[in-house]
Order: C-alpha cells, then sequence, then structure tokens
C-alpha cells in the first residue's frame, strides 16, 4: 500500500517554536490553509481512506483533507500520537534543547521508545489493502519515516506531504510540494 503521511497544519505553538507533544492544541487560520493546500494536492490521486492521530490538530487536518477527498470520515487512531517530551512539553524549542542538549528529556518517551513505535505503526498501514492519507506529527513521522525506509529524514514542515512507497526492499520516502 502507499501511504500518504501529512504532518497537522501550524498551532499557536508550532509559531511559538514550542514543543506540542500530547498538549492538544488547535490549528490555527494559517494551519486551516495549509491543511486544505495538503487537500488539494492529494485530490490529484484517489485514497481509499484517511486516519489520524487523535489530537486536535491532527483531527482537524484529517478532517479539512478529507473534504477535498472522495473518502469516508477519518478513523482517529491512538497509535499515532506524538512523542511525549515530558517535562519539556510546552517549552520553546531552543530552551528544551539547552536544557536537555541529548533530547532525551525527563519523563519522556525516549527517542528510541518513539522510533519503535511509529515504525511499528507505520509499517503496519503500509501492510494494509489499499491507499491511505496519515495525518500526524512532525516528530512522530520522521521517526517512522527513519526506521522504516532505514535512512534519516528531514524535518517534515506543518501541512507537507511524505510518500511512503513499498519497494522491492525497504520502502521510500518521497516528499511532495505543490
Amino acid at each position: 500500500m502507499t501511504l500518504a503521511l501529512v504532518r497537522h497544519g501550524r498551532t499557536a505553538w508550532n509559531l511559538e517554536r514550542r514543543l506540542q507533544g500530547r498538549s492538544d492544541i488547535a490549528l490555527d487560520a494559517h494551519g486551516e490553509l495549509q491543511a486544505h493546500a495538503a487537500g488539494r494536492l492529494l485530490a490529484r490521486a484517489r485514497w481509499g481512506r484517511v486516519v489520524a492521530s487523535p489530537l486536535t490538530r491532527a483531527a482537524q487536518t484529517a478532517a479539512i483533507v478529507g473534504s477535498h477527498l472522495d473518502t469516508a470520515a477519518p478513523v482517529l487512531d491512538p497509535g499515532l500520537l506524538e512523542r511525549d517530551f515530558g517535562e519539556a512539553e510546552g517549552m520553546h524549542v531552543a530552551e528544551a534543547a539547552e536544557r536537555w542538549p541529548s533530547g532525551e528529556y525527563p519523563g519522556s518517551e525516549s527517542t528510541t521508545q518513539l522510533g519503535e513505535r511509529a515504525g511499528a505503526a507505520l509499517a503496519a498501514l503500509l501492510e494494509g489493502p489499499g491507499t491511505a492519507v496519515i495525518v500526524s506529527h512532525g516528530v512522530f513521522l520522521r521517526a517512522g519515516i527513519e526506521a522504516i525506509t532505514g535512512a534519516a529524514c528531514p524535518r517534515i514542515l506543518n501541512g507537507q506531504v511524505v510518500l511512503l512507497e513499498p519497494t522491492g526492499g525497504r520502502p521510500t520516502a518521497r516528499f511532495l510540494g505543490e
């Protein structure tokens, strides 16, 4: 199956460069526009279903993207939740990096745990029938792409679409743009 991975649209915390993690933050007006742009881009192909993290910003993005597609309402999957950033949640990215340069924050899901969880979630979706649009979070998607492809993944921007496609060996990731 081919997956279209979509990072949710922008939120106020994205704009402020805060670690959102499991905090339930809604899209801002610009994030809604990004979701519509992703939906228009994805409408160029046929998609079997839309699956999203249950956090508001992802669910809102999925609903907007889905409004451009000929699919059923998005299905919410808690397996697609963002990394739990523990004590760093809500902090500015620069402050968290200064306090914990390793990126392993007290009380957080470790980067190793995240990679395993995200990789397993995306692998299971990739093995399913048909095609799907997956709406989730930047850190989660990046960790999952790296786990599945075995290659480094650059930062995924808000509203950006990445195709995850099966190949003869490991799946490949391809960034799309309008």
